[in-house]
């Protein structure tokens, strides 16, 4: 049975999803404890503003394993087949993480949305998460799925209007 707890963070377009997450791991590097962040559909590192993030290594990193300087939503069909080899290499890095601890507390910001573009099945998410063992996750997305919230230490539906 795990004990890394699982945190959903979900809620509409930017409504602060990843701001939350990114907030609760500046938290967790107070307390000492080392993060990884990988990002989804957002486009490669050139994509939004990173470096303040990039600033904050070794102690915070964040990875991007996607190569369009676009957000995945603005892709071709075929570009976007290209990018689901580099999403999906980002799950098996993501993967490694939780199975060797590599780290405290992982973000999987956007992951949610990987099943609602029809990346990878709900079921496959789930059972990377449940590999977590010791280290606390927490994933975003605009639409938590059934499975996902079952096996959720804690959900937090975001609105900001």
């Amino acid at each position: 049975m795990s004990t890394g707890r699982l945190e959903a963070i979900c809620g509409k377009d930017s409504s602060g999803k990843t701001a939350m997450a990114l907030g609760r791991a500046l938290q967790a590097l107070t307390e000492q404890k080392t993060v990884i962040v990988i990002q989804f559909l957002k486009g490669s590192e050139k994509t939004g503003n990173l470096e303040v993030l990039k600033r904050m290594e070794p102690e915070l990193k964040v990875f991007r394993f996607e190569k369009s300087d676009r957000y995945f939503a603005e892709l071709s069909d075929a570009e976007k087949k290209d990018e689901e080899i580099n999403i999906r290499n980002g799950l098996n890095y993501a993967k490694k993480v939780l199975t060797t601890e590599e780290c405290d507390l992982l973000v999987l910001d956007e992951a949610l949305g990987l099943v609602d573009q029809n990346i990878v099945t709900e079921e496959e998410l789930e059972g990377l998460l449940k590999c977590r063992d010791q280290v606390q996750v927490i994933v975003t997305g605009k639409v938590l799925p059934e499975g996902i919230r079952r096996i959720a230490d804690k959900v937090e539906e975001v609105d900001c209007r």
